[in-house]
């Protein structure tokens, strides 16, 4: 597990075959095996931020991240 800060999580935005990380609710996700994070993108959305609030907006919500790999904890 790895504690990060928001610059560092930048760092993890699914580009140039880094890996796709997400915060929400201070745990970070590595989404970089789901085909629709491909890139690090996916419907406006990109990965290497707290994407806390958009998730709660979504029609999905929390749910969707339940079976993707925890990688750490933003501080």
């Amino acid at each position: 597990m790895q504690n990060l800060t928001a610059d560092e999580l930048k760092q993890f935005d699914g580009q140039d075959g880094r890996k796709a990380y997400v915060a929400v609710d201070g745990t970070i996700y590595d989404l970089s095996g789901v085909d629709a994070w491909q890139g690090g993108q996916h419907h406006g959305l990109t990965a290497g931020k707290d994407l806390t609030e958009m998730i709660k907006k979504s029609p999905h919500g929390k749910k969707v991240l339940e079976d993707k790999p925890v990688v750490g904890k933003l501080v």
